[in-house]
């Protein structure tokens, strides 16, 4: 397609991409609207070993998985809504609760999430702290060599708002409906140009009369094939 053929596309049916960029973009900004607001907290524990020892650095970072899999019980979710006195089950607690472990940093990272920022701050700090506590209880009966201090490493944490976010929905919806006003634009222009390829419908389209045609290229060649070829070849002999 030249330049001067996209031209004309564009201005003949570049509503539509327009018309499809606004309609998802409201429709983005809509649902965005209608959503319930929901906070995030975290909270990053640190477990580093007591010694520079590469050994027991190695049976940390092991451990890390091991670690992130003990918070996320029921047990420890329900001792800290008895803690934290929150109004919710254990399962609820755990489905908007997420930890991720860091060997890299040898951090264990946890997020919460409620539709309460204070909520959502609860919920992460107490979580960790009963973790803390009991990793430490545990760590006193070893030798302080052979220990992991376990710690949160700031309390100071801030509950940052994940939805709705406006502005960056009705930004993706807009996205999302130029490309799909311009996939229909190809479409439709794929249809019309396919549509054109009889004298009827250029007639209709054009409201002129189709004086004559190219054949197409195999036919072409036939009939040059058949005006080439001497006569009475490939003919039956008359009787």
């Amino acid at each position: 397609m030249s330049m001067q053929e996209l031209m004309r596309v564009l201005r003949k049916r570049g509503w539509i991409v327009v018309a499809a960029m606004l309609i998802t973009a409201l429709a983005a900004l809509a649902v965005s609207m209608v959503q319930e607001q929901e906070y995030r907290a975290t909270v990053n524990v640190s477990t580093v070993p007591a010694r520079a020892d590469y050994g027991l650095g190695v049976t940390a970072k092991d451990l890390l998985r091991n670690f992130a899999e003990n918070i996320r019980t029921p047990e420890n979710a329900q001792r800290a809504i008895e803690t934290a006195q929150l109004d919710m089950n254990p399962y609820d607690f755990l489905g908007n609760l997420q930890v991720v472990p860091d060997s890299s940093t040898f951090t264990i990272k946890i997020e919460a999430r409620n539709p309460d920022p204070e909520v959502a701050k609860l919920m992460a700090l107490t979580i960790a702290d009963g973790f803390v506590e009991e990793r430490t209880q545990y760590y006193a009966q070893q030798d302080k060599s052979d220990r992991i201090e376990v710690k949160i490493r700031s309390r100071a944490i801030s509950a940052d708002q994940i939805q709705p976010k406006p502005l960056l929905n009705t930004i993706a919806g807009a996205v999302l409906g130029l490309l799909l006003g311009v996939a229909l634009l190809f479409v439709l222009t794929w249809m019309e140009a396919d549509l054109l390829r009889t004298p009827a419908a250029v007639e209709r389209a054009l409201g002129l009369t189709v004086l004559g045609a190219v054949p197409a290229a195999n036919v072409a060649r036939e009939a040059a094939a058949g005006a080439a070829r001497p006569q009475g070849v490939g003919s039956p002999k008359p009787a």
